[in-house]
C-alpha cells in the first residue's frame, strides 16, 4: 500500500507539473531560441511517467522500511523535498517564465536528487538504482534549462 500511495503522490506532482506546462508549450515555448539538442516536445510526458513511476516506487521501498530503520525518516523527508520542488520547477521555468531563476532551481533539484540516493542507498539499494535514471535525466535538463536561457 505504501509503494501504490508513494506513487500516486509522485504522478499526482508530475501532473500538476504537466498542468503548468501544458499552456506554455504552444505559445510561448514554441517561440524560445532552443539547442540543437532539444528533445521533440512529445518525448517529455512519457519520460517523465517513467520516471515518477520509477520515483514513486524509490519511495515507496523506502516507506516500507521505515518502521525497521531508523534511516528511511530522514531519507523520505529529502525525497519529499526534492519532490516539491520538482514540481515547483515546471512553475518557475513554463508558467512563470523565469528561465535563469528555474536553472537555480534545477540546480537544487539536482543537489537534493544526488543526497536522496545517498540516504537511500544503505536502506534499499534497488530504491536508490531506481532514482538514476532520474538523476540523469534531470541533468540532462539543466543543461537544456542553462541552454535556453543562455539562447534566449
Amino acid at each position: 500500500m505504501k509503494i501504490f500511495i508513494s506513487v500516486v503522490s509522485c504522478v499526482a506532482i508530475g501532473f500538476l507539473a504537466g498542468m503548468a506546462t501544458a499552456e506554455a508549450i504552444p505559445t510561448w515555448y514554441v517561440t524560445l531560441n532552443k539547442p540543437f539538442f532539444n528533445p521533440p516536445n512529445w518525448l517529455f510526458g512519457p519520460v517523465w511517467t517513467v520516471l515518477y513511476l520509477a520515483m514513486g516506487l524509490a519511495a515507496g521501498l523506502i516507506w516500507n522500511q521505515s518502521t525497521t530503520n531508523p534511516l528511511a525518516k530522514g531519507a523520505l523527508t529529502i525525497f519529499v523535498i526534492q519532490l516539491v520542488l520538482n514540481g515547483s520547477w515546471s512553475f518557475f521555468f513554463f508558467a512563470w517564465k523565469q528561465l535563469l531563476l528555474s536553472f537555480f532551481v534545477i540546480i537544487l533539484l539536482w543537489l537534493l536528487i544526488v543526497l536522496c540516493i545517498r540516504r537511500f542507498r544503505p536502506i534499499n539499494k534497488l530504491a536508490a538504482y531506481f532514482l538514476y535514471p532520474y538523476l540523469l535525466w534531470v541533468t540532462f535538463a539543466s543543461v537544456l534549462n542553462f541552454s535556453i536561457w543562455y539562447l534566449n
